[in-house]
C-alpha cells in the first residue's frame, strides 16, 4: 500500500522516477523496485521521498489521505488551466 501511494502521488505531481532516484542517490531502476514493492522502503528513504514530493510522510500510510492529496493536485491543475 505505501509503495503504491508513493507512486500515485509522484505520478499525479508529474515527477519522474529518475528525479526521485537522483535525490535518493540511487539508479532509476533501484527506485522503480521501491515503488513496485520489490525493495524494502525504510523510514529514512520515505522521509526523503516525502520531501521531494513536498508532502507529509503520513499521507503514504493512509489510502484516504493519498486520495485527498491526488484530488488536491488535480484540483490545482484544473484551476491553473482555467485561470
Amino acid at each position: 500500500m505505501i509503495h503504491a501511494n508513493v507512486k500515485e502521488i509522484r505520478e499525479a505531481k508529474g515527477i519522474s522516477q529518475s528525479h526521485v532516484a537522483d535525490k535518493l542517490g540511487m539508479t532509476p531502476q533501484g527506485y522503480r523496485h521501491i515503488e513496485i514493492g520489490n525493495s524494502r522502503l525504510t523510514v529514512e528513504v520515505l522521509k526523503v521521498i516525502a520531501k521531494v514530493l513536498d508532502e507529509d510522510v503520513s499521507v503514504f500510510f493512509d489510502r484516504k489521505l493519498t486520495e485527498s492529496v491526488i484530488e488536491r493536485i488535480k484540483g490545482g491543475i484544473e484551476s491553473v488551466a482555467r485561470g
